[in-house]
């Protein structure tokens, strides 16, 4: 599984790796943010593009498994 570290980036910068990920990956990608807003943002995102997601909270930051 792929993992992308966007925790404590600014917007737009974990959406744009987000995206690079789905078009280099086939199987499933794990998004690691810190703020709310970008959980919001990468699942909103992720299901624009036909995806599915998982979200687990850990400690204060968030796990996003996009399938």
């Amino acid at each position: 599984m792929k993992e992308v570290d966007a925790r404590g980036l600014s917007c737009p910068e974990p959406l744009m790796l987000t995206a690079e990920a789905l078009k280099s990956s086939k199987g499933p990608i794990k998004v690691l943010v810190s703020e709310p807003h970008q959980k919001t943002n990468v699942e909103k995102f992720a299901k624009d593009h036909g995806k599915k997601t998982t979200v687990k909270e850990v400690g204060s930051e968030f796990e996003i498994v996009i399938e």
